[in-house]
């Protein structure tokens, strides 16, 4: 099954908690502390498979985490790191944020292999935070929380030529002629429903990659039918081969269907109209009266406008060669370079950087408790002894100047109310 557009939850591993413990050895009445460090969290990473060309894997199973890592020990032992998770995907994947649209990243040209998601840092253990002062720290790191997303991954086929017409043009029976590619034929009026990609071989070139990308119709550019599922596909082909019935075998008018086609190009993205693009006047084994053929007339209404028309036949294969060497040379001048988005949304930016200085002040009514949190006091704890006068005055005057003592009284707190600060609790009196 071909599934172009997935939507899935990711989140990398939280960092494993410090441990706070002491030596406890024979001989060693009065050991100091030697709490390990908490293991790193697993990254959330994104690979391109080169075997895969559909996203149907991420149709059914739409949650994805990666380990966190396990909390230190004593003895100094350090906890073990969380498992990264790889998540496989055609290469042309865009990968965006769900709820913004905006692109984070594009799995296309030498992007292979992209860490979406770190991991969070382990929290130090209570031997880090051992001073002249304070040799008995009983206080350990907590480790980074894990960063989690909503993504939108949409499938943007990678082919050098896009095929467009309208249905039952013959698209698919020319790229059966020219490529290895086999895709379903038969005279129906809906339309071709999954990309079929294959390779041209032509002597003295490189060949390239074309696409037969479902059919178009009128209003596509805002999604009718198909709509915006054919229009994806088409964004990335540097040369675009307009496929259509001169011989108006279903009483079509082609150079009316050209027209519409166009304007479907143009409303979706003017930049996708722009492209070099080429006309192939199918189904001339057809046309029984040559002197007043329909090509001549199309030949006339668009090659002045520099877009050039090659009748053919893709039944017989009467003017398909002449037709796949223009294209060839075509991309030739163009060069090799693959379309790739840039980003626009940076996960590390919606994250507190390792720098960044964070403070909460908040009431947990299950609890009946005011609790501060964040790095500003995490830090502040690391290095300061409240066991001694001297460091509970400090601490005491912490409060005060980072603004915490204001942040509670804003909430309404109470002589005698409790204050949690991460593993401790106090008594809070004015």
């Amino acid at each position: 099954m071909f599934v172009d557009r997935a939507r899935i939850y990711v989140r990398s591993g939280k960092g494993g908690d410090g441990h706070v413990s002491f030596r406890r050895e024979k001989y060693v009445p009065a050991g100091g502390p030697d709490g390990g460090d908490g293991g790193r969290g697993g990254d959330v990473i994104f690979q391109v498979d080169e075997g895969l060309n559909t996203l149907v894997d991420y149709r059914n199973s739409r949650k994805y985490k990666a380990g966190d890592g396990e909390r230190g020990d004593k003895k100094n032992c350090r906890g073990k790191d969380g498992d990264d998770i790889i998540l496989k995907v055609p290469q042309g994947t865009v990968i965006k944020e769900a709820s913004s649209g905006k692109v984070i990243t594009d799995m296309s040209g030498e992007n292979k292999k992209v860490v979406l998601l770190k991991g969070g840092r382990g929290g130090n253990g209570n031997q880090h935070y051992a001073t002249s002062t304070m040799q008995a720290p009983k206080y350990a790191q907590p480790g980074q929380p894990a960063q989690e997303l909503e993504l939108e991954l949409e499938l943007k086929v990678i082919a050098d030529v896009g095929l467009v017409g309208f249905p039952n043009v013959g698209k698919s029976t020319f790229l059966a002629r020219v490529t290895n590619a086999k895709p379903k034929i038969a005279n129906y009026h809906f339309t071709t429903l999954n990309p079929n990609l294959g390779v041209v071989d032509l002597d003295g070139t490189g060949g390239f990659v074309i696409a037969d990308i479902p059919g178009l119709i009128e209003g596509a550019s805002e999604g009718v039918g198909l709509g915006y599922e054919f229009l994806r596909h088409i964004e990335r082909t540097k040369v675009i081969i307009h496929i259509v019935d001169a011989a108006g075998t279903e009483g079509r008018d082609p150079i009316a269907d050209i027209y519409a086609i166009n304007r479907e190009l143009e409303n979706y993205n003017p930049a996708i109209a722009r492209r070099p693009q080429v006309i192939a006047a199918n189904k001339i084994d057809a046309i029984f009266d040559r002197e007043h053929s329909p090509v001549e007339e199309i030949k006339r209404e668009f090659e002045p406008k520099g877009i050039p028309v090659y009748p053919i036949s893709a039944v017989s294969g009467e003017g398909v060669r002449d037709l796949l060497y223009h294209v060839s040379n075509q991309l030739q001048e163009l060069g090799e370079q693959v379309s790739v988005y840039e980003q626009e949304y940076f996960p590390e930016q919606h994250t507190a950087s390792d720098g960044e200085e964070t403070l909460s002040v908040t009431y947990d009514k299950e609890a009946d408790e005011y609790v501060v949190e964040g790095s500003k006091v995490e830090k502040m704890l690391g290095y300061t002894n409240l066991d001694s006068e001297k460091g509970f005055a400090f601490f005491q005057n912490f409060l005060k100047t980072s603004g915490i003592l204001g942040q509670l009284e804003a909430l309404g707190i109470q002589d005698g109310d409790t204050v949690r600060i991460y593993g401790l609790s106090f008594d809070y009196y004015k």
